[in-house]
């Protein structure tokens, strides 16, 4: 959530943010509506103080006269006092109003993108920050896609997934759990090396910590909401383990911290259909490792690129070959600041497929979440928040599967070989 006087204040910085999402200019009044109705707070509390303090202090006044002996006179007062009552009450009810419609404006607005973001409609203007230039996996004509692959050599079975559950939750089988074990605890470890703290949190959460991390109101469609105990299924970690900070004010010993956490993910994708999802390409539940940063804002960009380091180490451990893409304003999340997807290239299906997003949430998150940290001034500021997917399952096992595709099975990649325990898929 912006905060409000960064609002106020920068107002035409974010409203030309909003427009680099595509706001038109009907959505951007939205701030002038914002500071309007916390003029109209301010107002309110104003009227509330002020009636409360004549209230204080004829109360004074009328056990001064009392002691003193001149009844009559504190009686009149106290009609007054009654009045005053009556005023601040209703006052305090009309403050608590404003406050839910302004807080609903401020919910609606989205993050104002860095000023190094480009300004696009969609994904097809995100622009390319660093590019594959190698030679791409060069596969036999019969190549197969992952999921005939996975008929081939009993790895996951989506149809079996639809009879326990339904479509989208894949189930995996023999080698081909075992290759997703291995690559969990392949990517904890490399998370764990670079010293992020593991995690292990509930894989259920509260609307407090969706609403925190930016999942409520914005993605409350793409997420599975469990009515009877108003819990929510994480559609990532990030969620869980960001709001582990939530109400909380760290010390400057304490930035940066690090986390990271294995969880499986579960999400909604409503209205996702067509070819380009067939396969581990788009499922209802997957597994990732995701690495969380709590930063003082003036190292949050540079956290940003060490993260994006850290993705790309892993990606080259893996020998797929990648791309970074730096996402337009119209392609971002609702939270981010700033976002980099990765993209590694699927040799069968001849398509990219995004693995993971590193982003830099500024102190969106942390307003929300209330993440501050006391300053060597003492004062109290608004930490920053970063996380990225290091990384998210099914689409890296899709590329693996396809791009290790020879005619004697599917080669491990050596860093995964002491995971898995064997070499080949055969």
């Amino acid at each position: 959530m912006l905060q409000l006087k960064v609002i106020r204040e920068e107002k035409k910085r974010i409203a030309a943010g909003l427009r680099k999402r595509n706001w038109s200019p009907a959505q951007v009044k939205v701030l002038d509506r914002i500071i309007k109705k916390d003029d109209e707070r301010r107002a309110t509390q104003k009227s509330l103080d002020d009636a409360l303090a004549e209230s204080n202090q004829l109360a004074k006044q009328i056990g001064d006269l009392m002691k003193s002996g001149k009844k009559d006179e504190a009686e009149s007062l106290k009609g007054r006092v009654a009045d005053l009552k009556t005023l601040a009450k209703n006052l305090e009810e009309a403050q608590n109003s404003i406050r839910l419609e302004l807080d609903d404006m401020l919910y609606s607005v989205p993050n104002c993108p860095h000023k190094s973001v480009p300004a696009g409609k969609d994904a097809e203007d995100n622009k390319v920050a660093k590019d594959w230039t190698k030679p791409f996996p060069a596969l036999a004509d019969d190549a197969q896609p992952h999921w005939e692959l996975a008929k081939k050599h009993n790895l996951f079975d989506l149809e079996l997934g639809v009879k326990l559950t339904g479509a989208g939750f894949p189930v995996y089988r023999g080698k081909g759990a075992k290759l997703q074990r291995a690559l969990i605890q392949f990517f904890l470890d490399e998370a764990t090396k670079a010293g992020y703290e593991e995690i292990l949190p509930p894989h259920l959460v509260n609307a407090d910590s969706a609403r925190g991390t930016g999942q409520l109101p914005d993605k409350e469609a793409q997420m599975y909401h469990c009515t009877l105990d108003d819990l929510y299924l994480i559609p990532t970690a990030e969620v869980p383990v960001t709001n582990i900070v939530r109400d909380e004010i760290l010390s400057l010993k304490d930035l940066p911290i690090r986390m990271t956490a294995y969880t499986p993910c579960f999400r909604r994708e409503a209205g996702s259909y067509g070819a380009h999802v067939r396969g581990l390409n788009r499922v209802h539940q997957f597994d990732k490792v995701e690495i969380v940063r709590i930063e003082h804002p003036d190292n949050s960009y540079k956290a940003l690129q060490g993260m994006l380091r850290h993705v790309e180490g892993i990606m080259k451990k893996l020998e797929l070959p990648y791309r970074i893409l730096l996402l337009c304003g119209g392609d971002m999340g609702f939270a981010s600041a700033k976002t980099y997807d990765f993209e590694v290239w699927s040799a069968a299906q001849k398509r990219w497929l995004e693995v993971s997003s590193v982003s830099c949430f500024e102190t969106f998150q942390s307003n929300r979440l209330k993440t501050r940290f006391r300053d060597e001034s003492g004062k109290i500021e608004l930490a920053h928040t970063l996380n990225g997917s290091a990384m998210a399952l099914a689409r890296i096992v899709a590329a693996l599967l396809e791009n290790n595709q020879t005619p004697e099975g599917i080669r491990i990649p050596k860093a995964l070989q002491r995971y898995t325990g064997f070499k080949i898929i055969d």
